[in-house]
């Protein structure tokens, strides 16, 4: 039986060599494992809007409602729906219907997601210093 490599602290970020060795530690059916969740993330993170949209949620001290989202992003409101459907079905959001009149539907980030917001920390302080 392969012991699992220990992951280092990644809050700090690793060096292009400590990647390369960490993912040359794991057997071949965990780093496929990894990197077809990689991938996956990826793919819906790629998708128009979404990272807006859970960045909005990585800055935010509570939840949003679809009305905070569209007021403070300038998105379509089918888009910025199906992208909300998607990242809750990624179980990166968590959905709240409230049985009120009118309705009202609040989201959250899942510790999934609160586990990537970091990314958002690093990529605002690389803007800080570089543009495109």
């Amino acid at each position: 039986m392969t012991e699992t490599p220990e992951v280092p602290e990644l809050s700090s970020g690793l060096s292009r060599e400590q990647a390369r060795a960490l993912k040359e530690s794991f057997d071949p059916e965990e780093r496929e494992r990894i990197q077809d969740t990689v991938a996956t993330l990826l793919d819906l993170l790629g998708r128009a809007h979404a990272m807006a949209v859970l960045s909005a949620f990585a800055f935010s001290e509570e939840p949003l409602r679809f009305s905070d989202l569209e007021s403070e992003l300038d998105i379509a409101p089918n888009t910025l729906s199906t992208r909300l459907s998607e990242l809750t079905d990624a179980g990166l959001l968590d959905r709240t219907a409230y049985d009120e009149i009118p309705p009202r539907v609040e989201y959250e980030p899942t510790e999934r997601a609160e586990a990537l917001f970091p990314v958002f920390a690093h990529l605002h302080h690389w803007a800080m210093e570089h543009e495109i």
